[in-house]
């Protein structure tokens, strides 16, 4: 069974900076793609930033393109998402996911999810 859990969030003030992360089940899923999206309260699931396994093929959000950045630790089957310069509007539950094959910016295409971590950014 796929599993993904992901860590890092917490609360933090604004223009502060997070790291979370998405640790994968195993060796035999290191060409997945992967991906990171939000979701606040009442509002849909958006997406925030993708990375290819192989290739460091990045995307990334307009809303958080150059603030945050997608790595990926091959060793560890382990991805993370550095949130720098954070906003109130940044709050949201997130998300990892992984799909096989190449990564895609919608929520819809990706097949496996992690079961979310809070990041809270007070003014």
């Amino acid at each position: 069974q796929v599993q993904l859990v992901e860590s890092g969030g917490g609360l933090v003030q604004a223009g502060g900076s997070l790291r979370v992360s998405c640790a994968g089940s195993g060796r035999i899923f290191s060409s997945y793609a992967m991906g990171w999206f939000r979701q606040a309260p009442g509002k849909e699931r958006e997406f925030v930033a993708a990375i290819s396994w192989s290739g460091g093929s990045t995307a990334y959000a307009d809303s958080v393109k150059g603030r945050f950045t997608i790595s990926r630790d091959s060793a560890k089957n382990t991805v993370y998402l550095q949130m720098n310069s954070l906003k109130p509007e940044d709050t949201a539950v997130y998300y990892c996911a992984a799909r096989p094959g190449i990564y895609m910016r919608y929520a819809s295409s990706y097949d496996f999810w992690g079961q979310g971590t809070q990041v809270t950014v007070s003014s």
